[in-house]
């Protein structure tokens, strides 16, 4: 039985440094303080013993497979594992048969099963009875959105986590440890790594725990010592480990709002060259990607407006594709966007005119609703006079009556005659035009 409850493979000097770094309990684990903070629900589960079926959500190197382990580790469950590539039915049907067999003994038995999206329906559904019984629990880890990739069935009988990218601070502590365990690091070696090559690779890593280690590694190993038998790891080391260079670009200083400016200036100033080579500085500097979609949304719609109103189209539907399908891909959709913006028409009268409005309202009398413009749906609406000579558009020819939206006649929008917007403005003087001369028939 001394295998039974078995959850880490044995740590030896040739596996690598992400291997043998790996968190054995929930106070070695990094990050995901969203799920696994005191208090929350999947640290309450585990501590409790109260784990059900859970699914793992998120990007490589953000600690989904650690975290199977140290569940059941925590709840002296055998560990198994499964891979969504690999793996068949028969293989699945073995597990469950040596999971009904242990919990006959009262042993507890955890499937992790990585790719868990790979599986195709048939041997998703295989798994359903045993999980919905209870003869084991089931950790499924997914890079994809279970609710799109993995069977409905299975995901309602499961609690969904999303594990987030690893912060540059939590990545440069990992890589501390790391150079300081003697058990399981470099802590029996001399290495001396500077400040800016240990964040070069934090940034540069995109949040993954692995990938960072792993560079780290290859520092430590490919960098001879020096004539004091130190390895000097600097900046110009971390570069060839992560074979990518640094870039002058910090995101809480000068040159994070300066990149982001002329990136900005570039798509209003119809520079497609030049603002895919700022989107690309940022990409490579290891920016967020919401962040930069949020300010391709907002150039489109404050930038180019009515003058083409695709351009915010494609502009969120690249911000939904940055979510769905994240890096490295998501830098295609963003430059898509980034060029249909930055050869698009412009105009900026709809943000002229939301700031204008938005002053008047600010400054200005509150102006009440007119009668007619009032719900008139409730009973008593008739004998207040609400709805009282409101004239339906769709009545008239051309879907157009004059008729007073304002108690005061105000003009806020003042369109452009470039692009699209060119047709909006022949439009609205036409329907201006008719409010004008049906307004001095009344003064007749």
């Amino acid at each position: 039985m001394s295998d039974l409850f078995e959850t880490e493979p044995g740590v030896s000097g040739a596996e690598p440094l992400a291997t043998r770094m790996r968190p054995r309990t929930l106070e070695e684990f990094t990050g995901q303080a969203h799920i696994l903070g005191p208090g929350k629900l999947l640290r309450r589960a585990i501590e409790a013993d109260r784990i059900s079926s859970i699914i793992l959500f998120g990007p490589p190197g953000t600690g989904k497979t650690t975290l199977a382990h140290i569940i059941a580790a925590s709840t002296r469950s055998r560990f198994e594992r499964l891979s969504g590539v690999e793996s068949s039915v028969a293989d699945m049907r073995r597990v469950i048969a040596s999971a009904e067999n242990r919990l006959r003994s009262g042993a507890k038995t955890i499937l992790f099963i990585d790719e868990i999206h790979r599986f195709n329906k048939a041997q998703q559904d295989v798994l359903l009875p045993d999980v919905e019984s209870g003869v084991l629990r089931l950790i499924g880890a997914t890079t994809h959105n279970p609710f799109f990739y993995i069977n409905s069935p299975l995901v309602s009988r499961s609690q969904v986590f999303q594990l987030e990218p690893l912060g540059v601070e939590d990545l440069l502590g990992l890589m501390e440890r790391a150079l300081a365990d003697c058990e399981r690091g470099f802590g029996r070696r001399r290495v001396a790594a500077t400040r800016e090559a240990l964040r070069h690779l934090a940034v540069t890593s995109d949040g993954d725990a692995r990938k960072c280690l792993n560079a780290l590694e290859i520092g430590v190993l490919t960098t001879p010592p020096g004539a004091d038998g130190v390895i000097h790891l600097d900046l110009a080391a971390a570069e060839e480990s992560i074979q990518r260079k640094a870039v002058v670009y910090d995101a809480d200083e000068d040159q994070h709002y300066d990149t982001i400016s002329a990136f900005i200036k570039s798509m209003r100033g119809s520079d497609p060259d030049a603002a895919v080579y700022w989107l690309a500085k940022m990409l490579y500097a290891g920016e967020d990607i919401r962040f930069i979609a949020r300010r391709i949304v907002i150039c489109a719609s404050e930038d180019v407006g009515m003058a083409d109103p695709q351009a915010l189209v494609v502009a969120v539907a690249a911000q939904h594709a940055v979510e769905f399908v994240g890096l490295p891909e998501a830098r295609i959709p963003l430059a898509q966007a980034t060029i249909h913006i930055a050869t698009a028409p412009k105009s900026n009268r709809s943000y002229a005119a939301i700031s204008k409005a938005s002053r008047d309202v600010k400054e200005g009398r509150t102006l009440a609703v007119p009668k007619h413009l009032r719900d008139a749906h409730y009973k008593s609406a008739a004998k207040l006079g609400h709805g009282a000579d409101y004239k339906y558009g769709h009545d008239y020819e051309g879907g157009y009556v004059p008729q007073a939206y304002l108690p005061e006649g105000r003009i806020y929008y003042e369109p452009s005659g470039l692009g699209n917007e060119k047709r909006v403005k022949e439009r609205l003087d036409h329907w201006r035009q008719l409010f004008d001369e049906q307004a001095k028939g009344r003064k007749t």
